[in-house]
Formats: structure tokens, C-alpha cells, sequence
């Protein structure tokens, strides 16, 4: 009897033309690192009494689909995940291309994604699928991943892959040693780590339904949080949050000027930290931002991926 790995798993996404409908072709074989995304139905405790201690058979709940995936943050495949959590890009240049993504859009775009597991054989088909959050995590060393949170309308078994020659794109991986902070263009330093997280706060149309699914996930009021964890060395941040100052931080990671992968938070306001000492050793303060829309460029989040595809 075969047994699934995870090794031999595969993930195909496409863009949806209909929210829920399968494209016919033209997918991408994307990589990953690990996925929790599929559908569950619970079960609710029968009410009915009158028949005895022994309870009747439990009611079938309603059909979620979630999960996250967690991607590798990497010069071109990443560009898919990108536009679907802000929408399409605007594209310049040729042979190197810069794609621009900017947060606000009223509607996104949907994916169908395929999780296949050929040793069974078995393939998940999510149809639907919204990209909820993106969050990504800075550190010193180590390899550089994003945190996927995805909606979908429903899910189906196949016995046979959607496209048995999707098309895919040579992976070139960002690495956390590649990655950089500036705080007003200027290199941020005394940064042990940091995080931030996009969110298009999905609120779910949950309607009456036969086949239990929801009609769609739409948009609401967008939010992009972070932390920043910082070596005590100076009282700039401290001054900042102290005067209630915003700051454009900017995280990024480049392996060469034509390879590159930027993400700006132009206006974030910082809270006040409490400063503990609790030994010797050196003192650390861990500042939890948040970030609003900057009149300046009428937008809270701008994405710059740098790479050699034309477009997404």
C-alpha cells in the first residue's frame, strides 16, 4: 500500500477569470515548505431528547477551507503570491523589470491552487482561494520564508492532476543574511530581529448555501503590523515612539541590483516600550508598530520585486 510524503508533494496555482471556477490550463508549479490549507466539516452535538440517554447522531456542520502555506521568499515565484494578496502590479523596464505592488485595491484576484500527493494518488483542487495575510520575519541567518494565510470557497478529490505540464520558473532563493532595514532610507542598525504582516482582514459571505460554502471573501479595512526587536544603543526609536513620530521603514532583501525584493511601510507609529534589565548581559527593547496610509504617497504598503519576468 503506497503512503504519502511530503517529499513527493507538488502545488500548481492558476489565477481565477470567476471567483470558484477552475482555469483550464496555464498553471504554475510553485515551491513550498509546508501547507495547512483543506477543508474541514465539523460535527454538532444532536439536541434531540426524548429517545433515551444514548444520543442520536451528530449534525454536519458547515464546510471551511483555510490554512496557510509557508513559500520561500525567492526572486520570481514569490511575484504570484504578491499579486494575489495586492492585486496586479505595474511593470517597467525590459530584461530587468520592476514590478510594483501597492496596497488599497477595492478587489483582489483568486487562485486555484492544487496540492498533489501522486504516491496515493490523490489531488486536492481548492477553489476560490483568497490570500488573506502575508508575513515575513527577519533575522540574521537562515533561509528567508513567507507565512501564506489563505480563505477558500471549497474544495475537491480529483483522481487526476489539472495540468500534467504546468509551467514553472527557475527558483533563485533570498537568504535572511541578504536581508536589510532602514528607517528613512538609512540603514537601521542594532536590529536583533523583526516581522511584519499584511493583512486584507477577509470577511467571509457566509450565505445559506445546499452545498455549504461561502459566496466569496471580500476586503476590508487592510493592516500592516510588526516588531521590531533592537539592541538598547541609542534613544532614536525611543524618542520616536515618546513623540508619537511616524517613520517609513523599509525591509529588503538583494542579492545583486537586479535581483531584489523590497517592502515599505511608509508610515509607522511606534509604542512606547517598557525597558527591563534582568541581568548583566546586554539590554534589548522590542517595539510592536503598526503602520497607517502616508498623504504623502496615498498609500500605507509598497511592494518592489526586481527579476527578469515580464509580468505576472
Amino acid at each position: 500500500m503506497a503512503r504519502a510524503y511530503g517529499a513527493n508533494a507538488s502545488l500548481l496555482a492558476a489565477f481565477e477569470t470567476t471567483y470558484g471556477s477552475n482555469p483550464v490550463g496555464d498553471y504554475w508549479k510553485l515551491p513550498f515548505v509546508s501547507t495547512t490549507l483543506g477543508s474541514e466539516q465539523g460535527l454538532i452535538a444532536n439536541d434531540l431528547i426524548g429517545l433515551g440517554r444514548d444520543p442520536s447522531a451528530p449534525i454536519r456542520d458547515v464546510i471551511k477551507v483555510e490554512g496557510d502555506i509557508v513559500v520561500p521568499i525567492d526572486v520570481r515565484n514569490i511575484g504570484i503570491w504578491l499579486k494575489a494578496l495586492l492585486g496586479n502590479a505595474t511593470a517597467s523596464g525590459s530584461g530587468v523589470v520592476t514590478h510594483t505592488f501597492t496596497s488599497g485595491k477595492p478587489s483582489l484576484p483568486s487562485l486555484t491552487l492544487e496540492t498533489g500527493l501522486p504516491d496515493i494518488p490523490a489531488w486536492f483542487v481548492a477553489s476560490g482561494v483568497m490570500v488573506n495575510s502575508l508575513q515575513v520575519g527577519f533575522a540574521r541567518s537562515g533561509a528567508a520564508n513567507a507565512t501564506v494565510g489563505l480563505i477558500a470557497q471549497g474544495e475537491a478529490k480529483r483522481a487526476a492532476t489539472l495540468d500534467a505540464t504546468p509551467a514553472s520558473r527557475d527558483l533563485i532563493r533570498f537568504n535572511q543574511f541578504q536581508g536589510s532595514i532602514k528607517q528613512g532610507g538609512a540603514a537601521l542598525g542594532n536590529v536583533v530581529s523583526a516581522q511584519l504582516t499584511y493583512s486584507n482582514n477577509l470577511e467571509r459571505i457566509e450565505t445559506i448555501r445546499s452545498d455549504g460554502k461561502i459566496d466569496g471573501a471580500d476586503p476590508t479595512v487592510a493592516s500592516l503590523t510588526g516588531n521590531l526587536e533592537v539592541r538598547f544603543a541609542d534613544t532614536t526609536l525611543i524618542d520616536a515612539a515618546t513623540n508619537n513620530t511616524p517613520l517609513e521603514l523599509t525591509f529588503g532583501y538583494a542579492i545583486d541590483a537586479d535581483r531584489r525584493l523590497t517592502f515599505i511601510a511608509h508610515e509607522v507609529y511606534l509604542p512606547k516600550p517598557k525597558l527591563s534589565i534582568s541581568g548583566p548581559g546586554g539590554i534589548q527593547a522590542t517595539f510592536e508598530w503598526q503602520a497607517a496610509k502616508a498623504a504623502g504617497v496615498a498609500r500605507m504598503f509598497t511592494v518592489e520585486l526586481v527579476n527578469d519576468v515580464i509580468s505576472y
